[in-house]
């Protein structure tokens, strides 16, 4: 019997993003068959942003030898021992905005969302410009990442709490809707 249920924390991670102001659009699992590696995958945007091109994408990353290192540990400690919190799953959070001609200042999206997020949920904000041809104008793409390690010991005790992190992603979220929509009407 498995230690962990994995799928049942994906379930509990779409169910506590609604609970945050979210829609849930997509859920994709996939597993490698050669090493039985897993990602756990959905799609959700603000309740604000309905019809909207501003997603977050939220990735789990399930390595099969954390999670057997991890059963190894549980099934080996003494009754009413915890075990120790040394295994950890990424979970990825991943917004992407659409390309714009008249995209948005890196550096003054990177400092509005450090004033959103603070120092415990650290993006990091990259930017594409695409040129169609070389005499079109750019347009800039924006992509902001940020990464959380799930600790499967705080899972299993009930104690993983994402609030603060639904929190941030729904400010995050709903500053970049604004923005997209400001750039828009432009």
């Amino acid at each position: 019997m498995a230690a962990i249920d994995i799928a049942g924390f994906v379930t509990d991670l779409k169910d506590h993003a609604i609970d945050h102001g979210f829609h849930v659009h997509d859920e994709r699992h996939f597993v490698e068959t050669y090493s039985l590696r897993q990602w756990w995958e959905v799609d959700l945007h603000p309740e604000e942003g309905c019809g909207q091109p501003i997603d977050l994408h939220l990735a789990l990353d399930v390595d099969p030898r954390i999670l057997l290192s991890f059963e190894d540990a549980m099934a080996t400690l003494p009754e009413g021992a915890d075990a120790p919190d040394e295994y950890h799953f990424p979970l990825t959070f991943n917004w992407t905005i659409p390309p714009s001609s008249n995209g948005p200042d890196m550096l003054r999206v990177a400092i509005d969302l450090a004033g959103i997020t603070g120092v415990a949920f650290p993006l990091e904000i990259a930017a594409t410009d695409s040129f169609a041809s070389p005499t079109d104008p750019p347009e800039r793409q924006l992509s902001i990442t940020a990464r959380h390690a799930v600790s499967l010991v705080a899972v299993i005790n009930g104690k993983e709490s994402l609030c603060d992190l639904f929190d941030s992603s729904k400010e995050v979220s709903i500053y970049l809707l604004n923005s997209y929509r400001g750039s828009q009407s432009s």
